[in-house]
């Protein structure tokens, strides 16, 4: 290879390793790792519902939901916030089991989320 085609062909690496290293100094979009709020209540209101075993409307009352538990708590009443929802699920409440072993932390937070929305929501 000639001179001229060596210092292309170095120019064209220099420039691959600076655009990958721009690249992954770049923070991606806000919000662009996080599913957007419909997608989040949706799932969570999933996870209320059917994915749950046991499951929390057999609980817990959430109008929301359709459900009308009487063991635990009614969550338009407690109006817990994400966290406190986060903390209950994973490590389990009172007679409530912890759910850590048997949720994805997705499907947790979404749950989380939608339950938080939904008694914020609430009249």
């Amino acid at each position: 290879m000639n001179p001229a085609g060596r210092r292309r062909l170095w120019n064209f690496r220099v420039s691959a390793c600076i655009a990958a290293l721009l690249a992954a100094a770049v923070p991606a979009p806000l919000g662009a790792a996080e599913p957007d709020a419909k997608t989040r209540m949706d799932l969570g209101r999933k996870v209320f519902t059917q994915i749950a075993q046991p499951q929390c409307g057999i609980c817990h009352a959430l109008e929301d939901a359709g459900t009308s538990g009487t063991i635990g708590a009614k969550l338009e009443e407690l109006k817990p916030d994400e966290e406190r929802v986060v903390q209950a699920v994973r490590q389990g409440s009172g007679v409530m089991p912890p759910y850590k072993d048997k949720l994805t932390d997705e499907q947790i937070r979404a749950l989380a989320y939608y339950v938080s929305q939904a008694v914020r929501n609430a009249k």
